[in-house]
């Protein structure tokens, strides 16, 4: 839906299609896109890993990150990158102008995939990531990958965490449709903070709901799946699309139904 609203306002001739491969037959079909007239695309699970190490040359982002889910070709080579980090921060500038205040402290709840894309953009923003994971030693680990400005805690540190903290991050599916909702009190959570989500289903989970009766800016997680696309149709076609509040209503739309 995405992409087709992009192709034709743009009048692009292409199209962005499904293609369900099984682990098995991934290899070689990925390895081929360009015989099978692609100028590249999207991996989703389980085949992340597998486009990691496939890719003839990956960027600093992929590096970084550990993740390749975005693919496109430069010469005869294909390339792989990571469009969630840009994607996780045009969102915030978009939906929260003036979130990365100096000397910014963000707490990140989670340490998956999503919370590594998200502290790689943060840091880059010069901001101190606080990542709080159910499991520390997770949080650690994933905060020692990082190494400086990136610090590894249990939710039982959120409370004090929370007092400076500048913007709140939920980098885990809880609140998604069909999972356990995310419990947190953010009474500690001091005013000015902004408080994101990425869950997109709902469009306002219960994090954002408890936030926005307390006042706070929230920002979903629906302008970062539109941003990151942007970063994929950029390399593919050569031209970085508009996120327009037409687009994000037709999406939203969707939704909802």
């Amino acid at each position: 839906m995405i992409h087709g609203y992009w192709l034709e306002h743009l009048g692009i001739a292409g199209r962005y299609e499904l293609v369900d491969r099984t682990p098995e037959e991934f290899a070689e079909f990925f390895t081929h896109l360009g015989k099978n007239g692609y100028v590249g695309g999207n991996v989703t699970v389980p085949h992340k890993e597998a486009a990691y190490r496939l890719v003839d040359r990956r960027d600093g982002i992929a590096e970084t990150v550990g993740a390749v889910n975005t693919v496109w070709y430069e010469g005869e080579g294909l390339m792989g990158s990571n469009s969630d980090p840009q994607g996780f921060v045009a969102n915030l500038d978009d939906r929260a102008s003036g979130w990365d205040v100096p000397a910014c402290r963000v707490v990140v709840l989670g340490a998956g995939g999503a919370a590594r894309s998200a502290a790689y953009a943060l840091l880059e923003r010069g901001a101190d990531v606080a990542l709080v994971n159910r499991t520390v030693e997770r949080a650690g680990a994933l905060a020692a990958h990082f190494g400086a400005h990136v610090s590894g805690h249990g939710f039982d540190a959120l409370p004090s965490l929370l007092s400076n903290t500048d913007l709140l991050v939920n980098c885990t599916s809880l609140g998604m449709v069909g999972k356990p909702q995310l419990e947190i009190d953010l009474g500690a959570l001091k005013a000015s903070a902004v408080v994101c989500d990425v869950v997109y289903v709902p469009l306002e989970t219960p994090l954002l709901g408890q936030a926005r009766a307390r006042g706070h800016r929230v920002v979903d997680g629906l302008g970062m799946l539109l941003h990151q696309a942007g970063f994929g149709f950029q390399k593919w076609f050569g031209v970085l699309p508009k996120v327009t509040p037409e687009l994000r209503a037709l999406v939203e739309a969707d939704i909802r139904k």
